[in-house]
């Protein structure tokens, strides 16, 4: 039998994270995924299937104010512009879904700072 990839075992994870979590009009979806060059945020209503807010490091905003496109600190400076965007739209109270990726890194340090931004998991 064909050992599975990193990224399919991911998906796997991802998949059985998503039985469990779903985001409505009032707690959206906080969907992260990173690659090995960039950083995506997005915030979903899973019941229209809409993405309310969304935030990357492909964004001019974010390529200026931080070096590198992958790392911590990066991670950190994207948490907060995604919180800040939630917020002008009225989105306070959100679930977290770490897209199959470890809570470690990356992922806890957007969460982290997505929190102190003022966002409720």
């Amino acid at each position: 039998m064909k050992k599975k990839s990193r990224n399919q075992m991911r998906v796997v994870r991802h998949d059985r994270l998503r039985r469990t979590l779903a985001g409505t009009a009032d707690t959206p979806r906080m969907a992260v995924y990173h690659s090995l060059s960039h950083i995506y945020v997005q915030f979903i209503d899973d019941d229209l299937g809409h993405t309310l807010v969304a935030a990357s490091t492909l964004e001019k905003v974010v390529k200026e104010a931080v070096k590198g496109t992958c790392n911590v600190e990066t991670a950190k400076a994207l948490g907060k512009l995604a919180a800040e965007r939630a917020k002008a739209k009225g989105i306070e109270n959100v679930v977290f879904d770490r897209g199959g990726h470890m809570y470690h890194g990356k992922v806890k340090a957007l969460a982290d700072a997505a929190r102190e931004a003022g966002l409720k998991f």
